[in-house]
């Protein structure tokens, strides 16, 4: 099956499925509206104005993310378990296997918010435990995914596949522990293995950044020669901006979090991070604001015509939360305030589109046009 033909049959104008095989196609792309979801609560833990009721709001959120993981992890698990052939179809497909992505930000996203929001109804301690859980769990398969990938390219003749923005998700997932990893530092109790850690986090943004930026590379000017993604796949050019946003993110918050562990005589390898991050931070965000625009230019287009609903919606969310989280720790790390304000203004962006999204994707549910994933 083509990837415009897998795209064209998770949307909305799809036949119907027949209940008892709604399970038979539960790809590791569905643990999207987890990402999706759970960013709209983690980003909002980083606002950086005071907003009556939002941490309510996130911490709800938080918990829909939460449930929706544990609902997607078992429908994927019993997708495997019932439907083999079919999951392992996916696996090999050229597309989809980037997907698998998917599942390791989903938990990293979850186990964030753990951390933001659940240390205020489970205690401290519990919150940090499931957010290390979440975070193994979620690197490690970010990891296999990212070799996985990266062995297909060079032994599969077709070298992976269409040049989709898609690709990226294989890709993104270690960046997303550099960043969510940062949150942990301060809650390893010994002083060693916080720069063990560290450092960990640190080769996850290297990995990340390689892979991503030759990914991001060979994608645009696969675009540029051949044309744009088929309708259905259009939303997945807002998937680079999760990497421009993550990396942001995580450049500003590692070097934030390496002051703690690098002091006295050796307080300069702190200060060089920190300011390194901030000037990483300027670069990217520059990048992603031409990024930014480019997406905004051809959804508009694609939606003039008819934009189908189908999963790949899901790019509306995950990469515009990590441009929220990527603003406010620039503008914090620069004391610009625009870069705040850009950040409020794309946070209200992304729970109108998280809002929309999610409605779709129940109602989509309910008629039988997508998959259950419950």
């Amino acid at each position: 099956m083509t990837t415009t033909a897998l795209l064209n049959s998770m949307s909305d104008e799809s036949v119907d499925v027949v209940p008892r095989d709604r399970l038979a196609h539960i790809t590791p792309n569905w643990f999207t509206t987890v990402m999706g979801t759970g960013i709209v609560a983690t980003a909002a833990a980083t606002r950086p104005a005071h907003v009556t009721g939002l941490h309510t709001v996130a911490t709800v959120v938080w918990i829909l993310a939460s449930v929706a993981l544990l609902l997607v992890s078992s429908a994927f698990a019993a997708h495997w378990l019932m439907h083999r052939e079919n999951a392992r179809g996916y696996l090999n497909h050229a597309m989809v296997s980037h997907f698998y992505g998917a599942p390791a930000m989903a938990a990293l996203t979850v186990g964030a918010g753990t951390l933001l929001f659940g240390k205020d109804l489970i205690g401290v301690d519990a919150a940090v435990w499931i957010d290390a859980v979440l975070w193994t769990i979620g690197t490690a398969i970010g990891v296999v995914a990212v070799g996985f990938v990266a062995v297909r390219l060079l032994t599969r003749a077709d070298r992976g596949g269409e040049a989709l923005p898609a690709r990226m998700m294989s890709v993104v997932a270690p960046m997303v522990s550099a960043s969510t990893g940062a949150l942990l530092v301060p809650h390893i109790a010994d002083a060693d293995m916080r720069t063990v850690f560290l450092v960990l986090c640190y080769a996850m943004f290297l990995l990340s950044f390689v892979f991503g930026t030759a990914t991001t590379f060979f994608v645009y000017r696969r675009m540029i020669r051949v044309g744009l993604p088929a309708r259905a796949a259009v939303p997945t050019v807002w998937i680079p901006l999760g990497m421009i946003g993550q990396s942001i993110t995580a450049a500003i918050t590692l070097g934030t979090a390496s002051r703690g562990e690098f002091t006295g005589t050796h307080a300069y390898v702190a200060t060089g991070l920190h300011t390194a991050g901030m000037y990483y931070g300027i670069v990217v965000g520059i990048i992603g604001v031409v990024a930014f625009t480019l997406s905004v230019t051809i959804t508009a287009r694609a939606a003039y015509t008819g934009l189908p609903f189908s999963l790949t919606w899901w790019s509306f969310t995950f990469p515009v939360g990590t441009c929220v989280t990527g603003a406010t720790a620039l503008g914090t790390a620069t004391g610009i305030g625009a870069i705040h304000d850009v950040a409020i203004v794309l946070y209200v962006l992304l729970f109108c589109a998280w809002a929309v999204v999610a409605a779709r994707t129940v109602a989509a549910i309910r008629s039988g046009a997508l998959p259950a994933a419950a």
